[in-house]
């Protein structure tokens, strides 16, 4: 499940409220409703693999590689985990880098497109179904992917992103910002979080924030619909 949400906008949104700095949905997803939304979602980007990859094999995220690089301490080589690394685009980078880089990603297209294209390991796994190994990544990159993972289960997501990093390990994530909106866009089921609720979570989870931006760089905020941060475990 991952990446650029088209501009569009959202629909069938869930109602929402604010409590203590984290946007909560009033409809509580059941997990009839988990599921559709995870199997729907991956269906949508399963079904446009070739396009998708055509349309962003030549995205320049190399911000965000750097953004998470700088915070890693020690000596290289890290192990660098991309969480929704799709066709294998920036996993490749991380690889050419010399790190020891393995993917994860529910979409079985992406995921043997990202095996090929990068020659790295990729856990086939969807985002609400984690099994990852504890204490074994020096960083997470989970750029344009945790967007897609529901309000209601974003804390345990995180969770599960923390006790898989080693200690002062770093979470990388760039997600389109919102106003809390949250629901389906053309197929896909989205979470448009703004930054004090993004920190919350982020918080609750146990992290502590290093850094943040917006992107595109060098444009007006309201031209620049990504929002950037950095974390340590």
């Amino acid at each position: 499940m991952i990446k650029v949400p088209e501009a569009a906008p959202v629909l069938e949104v869930c109602q929402l409220r604010r409590c203590s700095g984290i946007i909560v949905s009033t409809m509580k997803l059941n997990s009839h409703d988990l599921e559709k939304i995870a199997v729907d979602t991956l269906d949508h980007y399963n079904q446009r693999a070739d396009d998708f990859w055509q349309g962003t094999r030549s995205h320049d995220v190399s911000q965000n590689v750097e953004a998470l690089l700088r915070y890693i301490e020690g000596n290289p080589p890290f192990a660098i985990l991309d969480f929704g690394c799709g066709p294998g685009r920036d996993l490749k980078t991380f690889s050419d880098l010399g790190h020891h880089a393995t993917g994860l990603e529910g979409s079985a297209s992406f995921a043997a497109m990202a095996k090929a294209h990068s020659g790295c390991d990729v856990l086939h796994q969807d985002f609400l179904r984690l099994d990852l190994p504890a204490a074994a990544f020096d960083g997470v990159f989970a750029n344009a992917s945790l967007f897609h993972v529901p309000s209601q289960e974003l804390p345990r997501v995180l969770l599960a992103l923390h006790a898989s990093l080693k200690p002062r390990g770093v979470l990388f994530a760039s997600n389109p910002h919102g106003d809390g909106t949250e629901g389906w866009n053309r197929g896909r089921y989205g979470a448009y979080h703004d930054l004090e609720t993004w920190r919350g979570y982020l918080c609750e989870a146990g992290f502590e924030e290093l850094t943040h931006y917006y992107r595109p760089p060098g444009l007006p905020r309201d031209q620049q619909p990504w929002l950037a941060s950095v974390w340590r475990k």
